[in-house]
């Protein structure tokens, strides 16, 4: 019965084994499946109990037979059983490599230099140094003749690969993170559901000054063409997240409002022009002419 691995490797091996099993055979998708699927956390704990009572079991029966032997096989089983295995084959190839010597024996290879009573062992260096050595030689030599000799391959072209492979992934990630938005990147949202988010939001944070149908009160008129600080997306986005004019006008609200949540809100106020509001508040500001719109030429007479 007597084993060259310690249970404390074997338990743990196993484990984690069909652990690596179970993660390959279930598709839970992005997430682990002891994640995804808690009812494996239930099969590893069961599979965890399962290995440990079959060590306790072999520990038993490894007991029960080892107090049927006589005394001589006693012995005999237990200096098997505490002998420890070696890779005497790999030991004795490590030393014709080297031409390491044991304490005993380093008269053999011990050189006439004498520093202060230290002398020196005329020891080979050890095979994976050397070896890896020549492999830096023989890949400088290869980076020398691609790079400086033929030239087929760049670093400024890596660099430009690597940077536009970059900027493909940052839009990716840009679509799906809506919070990343800034005043320099906002864009009107025309979909149902940010109109409808951005509503809830007008009617939560911004009824009591706007009104609800934007006609104004303590705030501006939000649906005549008149801005005091500017219309578009990106300026009602600017206003809404950093406030109002110093000392009086709206807060700053994006301590409160996620950066996607403003440009939400920024949209729906922007569709509220094709509102009639039942109170119009007078106009405050100037008339915003959008810059990136082109001014429509007036068509000459008589056509």
């Amino acid at each position: 019965m007597s084993t060259r691995t310690p249970w404390w490797i074997r338990v743990p091996v196993l484990f984690f084994l069909i652990f690596g099993l179970m993660e390959y055979f279930i598709d839970s998708g992005d997430k682990p499946a002891i994640i995804e699927y808690p009812i494996t956390q239930l099969f590893m704990l069961l599979i965890l109990m399962i290995l440990i009572a079959i060590e306790l079991i072999l520990g038993s029966i490894e007991n029960v037979m080892f107090q049927t032997l006589t005394e001589e096989g006693k012995e005999k089983y237990l200096a098997t059983k505490s002998k420890k295995y070696e890779w005497t084959w790999a030991k004795n190839l490590m030393e014709k490599l080297t031409r390491s010597r044991s304490v005993e024996r380093e008269e053999e290879i011990i050189l006439d230099h004498n520093y202060d009573g230290i002398r020196e062992l005329d020891n080979v260096l050890p095979p994976w140094w050397v070896y890896l050595f020549y492999g830096t030689i023989i890949f400088s030599v290869v980076y020398l003749v691609r790079f400086h000799v033929i030239g087929d391959y760049t670093q400024k072209e890596e660099y430009e690969q690597e940077v536009a492979a970059a900027k493909i992934a940052i839009e990716e990630y840009k679509k799906t993170a809506k919070d990343l938005v800034d005043a320099s990147t906002v864009e009107f949202l025309s979909d149902a559901a940010d109109l409808s988010a951005g509503e809830k939001i007008y009617t939560t944070n911004c009824v009591a000054c706007h009104m609800a149908d934007g006609g104004g009160g303590i705030g501006p008129n939000l649906t005549d063409e008149y801005w005091i600080l500017g219309g578009g997306i990106k300026n009602v986005f600017t206003t809404i997240s950093e406030g109002g004019r110093d000392g009086k006008g709206m807060i700053a609200w994006k301590q409160s409002l996620k950066p996607a949540e403003i440009a939400q809100v920024a949209s729906y106020v922007l569709t509220l022009s094709e509102k009639t509001p039942a109170n119009p508040k007078a106009p405050e500001g100037e008339i915003w002419v959008d810059p990136n719109v082109p001014e429509s030429t007036e068509p000459e007479s008589g056509q």
